[in-house]
């Protein structure tokens, strides 16, 4: 009988040529079946002038074999820290599947075209919000915000909301992403593949848990 791929995962005679990406696809369907909200969401760390270790919530949005791609205003907090500081990780945690991955790499910005075919697929709130919000700065109050957002729905009216300039997206390109499963008496399973270059093979290892 065939394996899936997260069986052949741990078995330590069977994963010589696991893709991990191809790996990743199996754990997410998974947990878009699993997660009762945002299967999704991700912690992404970066890093600020000092370097200072900073920390949020994001959604992963767009996912390919070049990597793991979010969407944020490249003027807030993390988008400064990003272009200052291109490396990033992010760790997705599936509680009700007692799975986690872990992700680490470069990070590259994304296309205009890619930016722009997402940003049309967001619900017209979103887009408003997003062009509205000066993400991160101090906001006097929150009237002063929607205050913002009534002022660029009556100055949009009907038409469409066009992508701020400041608004794109990041890609963490991997070297080194590990699968972990949750294990009696916290014997856990880890397997960590690397890889050092974006151009070169994967090659994976058991982790001590």
């Amino acid at each position: 009988m065939l394996q899936t791929l997260t069986e052949r995962l741990f078995d330590d005679g069977d994963r010589t040529d696991l893709d991990p990406f191809a790996l990743f696809e199996e754990w997410f369907a998974l947990a878009q079946e699993a997660e009762p909200n945002d299967p999704h969401a991700l912690a992404l760390a970066t890093v600020d002038a000092d370097g200072m270790p900073d920390v949020r919530m994001v959604l992963l949005n767009q996912r390919d074999t070049r990597g793991f791609g979010f969407f944020t205003n490249f003027e807030s907090a993390k988008g400064e820290q990003l272009h200052a500081h291109p490396s990033a990780a992010m760790l997705m945690h599936w509680k009700s599947l007692r799975r986690q991955v872990r992700v680490r790499g470069p990070v590259e910005v994304v296309t205009p075209a890619e930016a722009d075919a997402y940003f049309a697929s967001r619900h017209r709130g979103s887009q408003i919000a997003s062009s509205a919000s000066e993400q991160s700065r101090p906001l006097d109050s929150r009237q002063a915000l929607m205050d913002r957002v009534s002022a660029l729905e009556a100055q949009v009216g009907d038409g469409p909301v066009t992508r701020p300039a400041h608004w794109s997206g990041f890609r963490i390109v991997p070297v080194s992403i590990e699968f972990w499963k949750d294990g009696q008496y916290r014997l856990h399973d880890r397997v960590r593949f690397t890889r050092q270059s974006p151009d070169a093979p994967w090659a994976n290892t058991r982790l001590y848990p």
